[in-house]
């Protein structure tokens, strides 16, 4: 399956999760795939055109294509796609978008 085929729906948002290196103050880089946690940093691949309010007034998701984002640690569904995980999100899983 290709990335660009995913079209979310109403309020999901596609987001590619960004590997992260930690440093120890010893210097030593751990790469994320040795780490337990999941990344919980992503960059928003494709987002769903929003979702009616109790009024019936569409609402527009809050984030846009490329943006970085901080989500919830276990939110979201993992999708496989051109051999790379991403996870697609509902819009209430994401709780930051980093400015850098």
């Amino acid at each position: 399956m290709k990335i660009s085929s995913i079209k979310p729906l109403q309020d999901y948002i596609l987001v590619k999760p960004v590997e992260q290196e930690t440093t120890l103050p010893s210097g030593i880089v751990i790469p994320e795939t040795v780490s337990k946690e999941k990344p919980q940093i992503g960059e928003v691949i494709a987002v769903g055109p929003g979702k009616s309010d109790t009024n019936g007034v569409e609402r527009k998701i809050g984030v846009n294509i490329g943006e970085k984002v901080m989500y919830k640690k276990w939110g979201g569904v993992e999708v496989k796609a051109e051999e790379k995980t991403l996870l697609l999100l509902k819009e209430e899983d994401l709780i930051a978008v980093i400015t850098e």
